[in-house]
């Protein structure tokens, strides 16, 4: 077993400490052997931000795999090189799968242990592991997760909206018509929405869920367990002005957002409420009062109401 010089940093001071260069762990500057772990593979859950927030169980199984398959080797090796971890990295991600698939199976059916993580959080969330994890268990190896972090679950308990029921989209699409399109069928379910976005997009993101989904309340969560971590909670309207109008971009965010109205009108009545209105006011008033009064998205309103139009002869312009 050889041994070599690392630097750690404890209770904020550096400082170099020789620990064991396999099977082992530096934790506050102690060096733990890693546990007799069987092997199989290992779905680890690694920090979305906070270095800290790993468990000593996955400390363990990484010091104790054989190896490491990661989105990223370099953001992987501030993990593993903080906690004195000298299991080898392999690259495993959406562009290498196909061809690194096999060889991580073929260290499976050779006895060995392999931990498989993303670059933060919960992997096989929004990422290729679900493929590896589904031909292991298939060809019978042992398939074991460590939970810990996830985005997901961190943005849900801060986002002081109904946890009871979600529904996970992650990334939305990238285009606008592609994401208008998709937010139109997300604008029914009934639960509380969770989303991924990235800083560039997240103006243009708000935007059009507060056109889809109307002003439900919803949470925008940046930088989570991060040092610059920011939680905004509004209406979507709101928030999306205050996105189009300069607030900080910068970093990962995940959108939380408030389910339906539970009183929410059923079509027979949208019909009738916008016949009522069109009957008295123009399309865009009618759409306006029509939307305030069901909770419905402005812009499905619209579109029915224009359908109605259509229908009753009525082809006049909003």
């Amino acid at each position: 077993m050889t041994r070599f010089e690392l630097p750690i940093r404890v209770r904020g001071m550096a400082k170099t400490t020789k620990i064991a260069g396999a099977r082992s762990f530096v934790v506050a500057g102690e060096i733990i052997a890693a546990p007799a772990t069987a092997p199989g593979l290992y779905l680890i859950a690694t920090p979305i931000g906070n270095l800290g927030d790993i468990s000593l169980r996955a400390l363990g199984v990484l010091a104790a795999a054989d190896a490491i398959a990661c989105e990223d080797t370099r953001v992987t090796r501030k993990l593993t090189g903080h906690y004195g971890i000298a299991t080898r990295l392999t690259p495993y991600h959406e562009h290498n799968a196909a061809s690194a698939r096999p060889q991580l199976m073929a260290r499976l059916a050779a006895g060995e242990i392999v931990a498989l993580v993303s670059d933060a959080g919960t992997p096989l969330i929004s990422d290729p592991g679900y493929r590896l994890a589904r031909e292991a268990s298939a060809a019978g190896h042992a398939v074991t997760a460590v939970p810990g972090a996830s985005a997901v679950l961190a943005a849900l308990s801060l986002s002081a909206l109904p946890t009871d029921r979600f529904f996970f989209e992650g990334f939305l699409p990238p285009k606008e018509s592609g994401r208008q399109k998709r937010i139109a069928e997300l604008a029914r379910i009934p639960a509380t929405l969770v989303l991924f976005e990235s800083g560039p997009r997240i103006g243009a993101s708000l935007a059009d869920l507060a056109l889809g989904l109307g002003a439900r309340e919803a949470a925008i969560c940046r930088e989570l367990t991060k040092l610059h971590e920011e939680i905004k909670r509004g209406p979507l309207d709101a928030l999306a002005r205050e996105y189009a109008g300069g607030a900080e971009t910068r970093g990962e965010f995940v959108v939380v957002v408030a389910p339906p109205p539970e009183d929410i009108a059923p079509a027979g009545e949208l019909d009738a409420l916008l016949r009522l209105a069109l009957s008295r006011v123009s399309v865009k008033d009618a759409v306006g009062e029509v939307a305030t009064a069901t909770g419905l998205p402005r812009r499905e309103v619209y579109q029915r109401a224009l359908e109605l139009a259509k229908e009753d002869g009525d082809g006049a312009a909003p």
